[in-house]
C-alpha cells in the first residue's frame, strides 16, 4: 500500500465499542484537509462525537455514506497527495479489507466481570496492568461503566483502572436497598474488596460523585483521591425535569428531549444512545431502583446531600470538573469550596463533560493524578 495513502478507519473509542455509525462527514471527495482538522460525526451508543483527520492531504475517497453503520476498524475515508493515480487509490481500496481489517478483528477483546460483593452482584470492567492505586470510575444517576468509553482506556495507559456498574444500573444487581448515596457508598466500598483494592483514585460523575465523596468520607483510608466530574451533593438544586423525564420516558419522542438536557449541543445526542436507554430502562427492577435512588437524593427537584461543607474534612486531593452549559445541576460556586479543592470549569460543556470534552477531562484528570 503506497506510502502516501493514508488509510482513515472507524475508531475504537472505548473497550465496549464494536462499531459505530457515520452520522455526517464534514469534508467532500477532493477537499484538502490539515491533521486534526474535522472530518465526520461518529455516533456511538452514547455519544456523537468529532472525528479528526488523521493527516494532512486531499481527501480522495468517502467510502462509508452517512447513515452507514462500520464496524471498528472499518476502511471510512482514504487522504492522499493528489498526485497519486486514481487506480492506486481504487487498489488501495479494494485490498484493505483483505489485509488489514483482519488484523484489527484480531485485537484480543476486553470484556467486564462480575463480582460478587456480599451477595450482591455488581458488574466491573478492568485494565488492571500497572503498579500503584487504581483508578475506580463511578458513574452517574442512569448511566453505566460504559459512559466513562472515552476515558478508561486513556486513564489506563499510565494506571491500573476499574469501572463498575452501581446497583440498580447496567448489569449489576437491581436491588439499591435505601437508595441513598451512602448506601451505594458502601457497594462501592464492598466492590474494592472484592477487587482487593486497599485504596484508590475515585473518578465520579454526577451521582457518583456524591458517591465517592461520601465513601471518602466514611471510609478516608480507602480513598487517594477525587475527580469529582459535575458531582452531586454540592448544590441544593437539580433539575426535577430530567429526573423525573428520565424515570418516566417509555418511548424515543419522550425521551430525546430529556437526554437532550445533559448536552450542551444536543445534536451530539444520537438515536443509538436512546435506545440503549430505552433498553436499559425495560430491565426488571430498573424502574424501582430509579424511583428510590431519585426520591432517596433528588425528591422535589432539591438535593438532599449537602456535602460541600464536609470537603473540608477529607484529606485526599480534590478536582471538581463542571461544564459551563450544565443544566441538571446549577453552577459549583467557587466561594462555597474549601481552598485546597480545585475547581475546573470546561466552556462549552453540559452536564456530561467527560463524553462532550473527553480530551480536555482526560488531560485535566491525567495531571491531576500524576500530581
Amino acid at each position: 500500500m503506497g506510502k502516501d495513502i493514508v488509510a482513515v478507519t472507524m475508531p475504537k473509542w472505548g473497550l465496549a465499542m464494536e462499531e459505530g455509525t457515520v452520522a455526517a462527514w464534514h469534508v467532500r471527495e477532493g477537499a484538502v484537509v490539515a491533521k486534526d482538522d474535522d472530518l465526520a460525526d461518529i455516533e456511538t451508543t452514547k455519544i456523537t462525537n468529532l472525528f479528526e483527520a488523521p493527516a494532512a492531504g486531499t481527501v480522495r475517497r468517502l467510502v462509508v455514506a452517512e447513515g452507514a453503520v462500520a464496524p471498528v476498524g472499518a476502511l471510512l475515508s482514504v487522504i492522499a497527495d493528489p498526485v497519486v493515480p486514481e487506480a492506486e487509490i481504487d487498489a488501495f481500496v479494494a485490498g484493505f479489507e483483505a489485509e488489514v481489517a483482519p488484523r484489527e478483528a484480531a485485537a484480543e477483546p476486553v470484556e467486564t466481570a462480575m463480582i460478587d460483593t456480599g451477595g450482591r452482584r455488581l458488574r466491573v470492567l478492568s485494565l488492571d496492568d500497572g503498579a500503584g492505586d487504581p483508578v475506580v470510575f463511578v458513574h452517574g444517576f442512569g448511566a453505566d461503566l460504559n459512559g466513562w468509553m472515552f476515558n478508561q482506556p486513556v486513564i489506563a495507559e499510565r494506571r491500573p483502572t476499574h469501572a463498575l456498574d452501581l446497583p440498580g444500573h447496567g448489569g449489576s444487581v437491581k436491588s439499591v436497598g435505601d437508595g441513598r448515596a451512602a448506601t451505594l457508598a458502601d457497594a462501592v466500598a464492598a466492590a474494592l474488596d472484592a477487587l482487593g483494592i486497599d485504596r484508590a483514585h475515585l473518578v465520579g460523575h454526577s451521582l457518583g460523585g456524591a458517591v465517592a465523596i461520601a465513601l471518602a468520607l466514611a471510609r478516608p483510608e480507602r480513598v487517594a483521591s477525587l475527580g469529582l466530574i459535575a458531582p452531586a451533593g454540592l448544590a441544593s438544586g437539580i433539575n426535577g425535569d430530567f429526573i423525573a423525564g428520565f424515570i418516566a420516558a417509555k418511548r424515543r419522542k419522550q425521551l430525546r428531549p430529556v437526554l437532550d438536557m445533559l448536552v450542551a449541543d444536543p445534536g451530539l445526542v444520537g438515536r443509538e444512545m436512546i435506545e440503549e436507554v430505552l433498553r436499559f430502562k425495560r430491565l426488571d427492577g430498573v424502574a424501582d431502583a430509579l424511583r428510590a435512588i431519585a426520591e432517596a437524593n433528588f425528591a422535589d427537584g432539591r438535593q438532599s446531600l449537602a456535602l460541600a461543607p464536609r470537603l473540608g474534612e477529607i484529606a485526599a486531593p480534590i478536582l471538581i470538573v463542571q461544564g459551563t452549559e450544565d443544566r441538571i445541576i446549577p453552577a459549583i460556586r467557587a466561594e462555597d469550596l474549601p481552598a485546597m479543592v480545585t475547581l475546573h470549569r470546561l466552556a462549552g460543556a453540559g452536564h456530561v463533560p467527560h463524553l462532550e470534552k473527553a480530551a480536555e477531562v482526560n488531560a485535566l484528570l491525567d495531571s491531576f493524578l500524576a500530581a
